[in-house]
């Protein structure tokens, strides 16, 4: 059995996790980094009913890095959330990650949170004897993505239709705590997003973009102009394994907070790698391990305008689009709350990734124009 370790002094700044979490959450337009986009303030709603939280750093597209860039270079802002977190909500805090992983990239994390450390052969852990921090690594394999499969692995748990809540766990991905970090210590508003763009480019790329950027943008900075793109090529939101066609022309279609990849795909191999609900799967259909991917963000694009979507999760019976709030010339500053959730369902509101004036608003996005004196 570990015990948690907790920081000497409680910074100032921290709201009590417990009964003020899911507002700052919900107040900070944080929502699922990567999948469909869930609005996160709507799983911790209800901290009385869970008593752990399942850190999703599986990293589980070929030769992505965010997270484990995320967990080595921001060590400490989650090992301060974890002290937290462990103080005012939870008894044991798992991250689960790949093997292989380990010596390269999780040891910072590792150190500055003095957990316990747990090898796939050792699977699953006792829940029952474990608190604190543990490290239950898994496997090299990508299945690990999903939170039914990681639950059932990391601790037997096995949900079915159901949601990890049901059975006490509270599930995120890496990039998602690092939001709710700085929503919980600062207040900030999740205006950025770090996305690859992979697949049929000239080069493959890692970059900090704003929330809304055109797709146009990041194809450009892969050296893979809109205009130049085959006509019957397929860009793609999500990764290899799990991504959907984007629905508009990539100079209209805006980066969404769960985008974590754009991928450009023949649109021979997509047809014949749809499964079901138009999901497209081609782990197997390119070799990804021979690709040269940046293992951190090498770029920030700044883009001359950006369109910014008002739901985050694309299926309107579970989420409802944020309502505007500003008007076709207006004048926003970064971080202006642009839109207010609805009052209807589960919603979360949006916020100005640039500075600059509203060109549109319409009842799926608000469109700003970046201006340098804005």
């Amino acid at each position: 059995m570990t015990t948690p370790r907790l920081r000497a002094t409680r910074s100032a700044e921290w709201p009590d996790v417990r009964t003020q979490a899911s507002d700052l959450i919900r107040v900070a337009g944080v929502a699922g980094a990567g999948g469909a986009g869930f609005p996160s303030y709507a799983k911790w709603t209800d901290l009385e009913a869970v008593d752990s939280l399942l850190m999703n750093h599986q990293e589980s597209e070929p030769n992505y890095s965010i997270d484990k860039w995320l967990g080595k270079t921001r060590a400490e802002t989650f090992a301060t959330l974890f002290d937290e977190l462990i103080e005012g909500a939870f008894d044991l805090i798992v991250v689960s990650a790949k093997w292989k992983d380990r010596d390269e990239h999780m040891q910072e994390l590792e150190a500055e949170t003095d957990g316990t450390v747990i090898p796939p052969a050792e699977l699953p852990l006792d829940r029952d004897a474990e608190s604190g921090v543990v490290f239950a690594y898994t496997e090299n394999k990508y299945q690990y993505g999903m939170e039914s499969v990681l639950l059932k692995t990391v601790d037997g748990t096995v949900i079915g239709s159901d949601l990890p809540t049901d059975y006490g766990w509270l599930v995120q991905n890496t990039e998602t705590l690092y939001d709710i970090a700085r929503a919980l210590s600062a207040g900030a508003p999740v205006t950025h997003k770090y996305v690859h763009v992979s697949g049929e480019v000239p080069r493959d790329r890692f970059l900090e973009v704003p929330i809304g950027t055109p797709a146009s943008e990041l194809l450009r900075a892969a050296d893979c102009p809109s205009d130049a793109l085959p006509a019957d090529a397929v860009i793609a939101d999500g990764g290899p394994g799990w991504c959907f066609p984007i629905d508009s022309v990539p100079d209209e279609y805006g980066v969404r907070k769960h985008t974590n990849c754009l991928l450009v795909l023949d649109a021979e191999t997509v047809a014949e790698s749809t499964l079901g609900g138009g999901r497209i799967d081609v782990l197997e259909e390119y070799e990804w391990s021979d690709r040269e991917m940046e293992s951190e963000p090498t770029a920030t694009i700044e883009p001359d305008r950006v369109r910014i979507p008002l739901a985050t999760n694309p299926n309107p019976e579970v989420v409802e689009p944020a309502e505007p709030i500003v008007a076709v010339g207006d004048r926003v500053e970064h971080g202006d709350r642009i839109a207010t959730p609805s009052s209807d369902g589960i919603s979360i509101p949006q916020h100005a990734s640039v500075a600059g004036e509203v060109t549109a608003v319409s009842e799926s996005d608000i469109e700003i124009e970046s201006r340098s004196d804005a």
